[in-house]
């Protein structure tokens, strides 16, 4: 097997982060993938903003439970404390994805390309939609303007990165869920 569908098949959504902070060096590898990706028409509709400052991740993670223990269904509140009551899980980097307005599938692929990067240089990571939390919260401006939204720009999605406190297992591929489309004259 050649090394990135190696890659692709080992990696996991990492779930438990250690204080390590990666090493810049590989920051800027992941953060250079990201920009990397695809998009349509080439028009690069995104901005990555790769935060690093753990006091502000731990201050957008306490906002984001807050919010979570306030809403009327608890079981997203209550995943959350199970797994550790931790929305971030003590990760020590977020690649902070701000995408223009319908733009969703580029943000993806750059989700993609930062995960699979990170693996590839021996970290765990964790594509993370509930980072929307802090920034939609009543504290939200106050978070944007901190991790620096440009105008034109949203949240888009979020990939935690670290070392991995400890290693997940990779989800078991459903290899039903594919289908090849035959030729039609073939099948006439």
């Amino acid at each position: 097997m050649n090394e990135t569908l190696k890659i692709i098949a080992e990696r996991f959504s990492c779930r438990a982060f250690d204080d390590r902070l990666p090493e810049m060096e590989k920051l800027e590898k992941i953060a250079l993938a990201a920009v990397q990706s695809p998009s349509a028409l080439n028009r690069q509709p995104w901005r990555i903003k790769v935060i690093i400052d753990k006091e502000f991740i731990g201050e957008m993670d306490i906002e984001g439970m807050h919010v979570l223990s306030e809403a009327g269904d608890k079981s997203v509140y209550e995943r959350f404390m199970d797994r550790g009551g931790r929305l971030f899980y003590n990760a020590p980097c977020m690649f902070l994805i701000l995408q223009q307005s319908g733009a969703e599938i580029d943000t993806g692929i750059v989700s993609e390309n930062i995960s699979i990067a990170a693996a590839s240089l021996g970290l765990g990571s964790v594509i993370c939609g509930m980072a929307r939390i802090p920034f939609e919260s009543k504290n939200g401006d106050t978070f944007k303007q901190r991790a620096g939204f440009e105008i034109g720009f949203e949240f888009g999605v979020s990939v935690l990165v670290g070392y991995a406190k400890k290693f997940g297992v990779p989800h078991e591929p459903d290899s039903s869920k594919i289908s090849f489309i035959e030729n039609y004259s073939k099948l006439s």
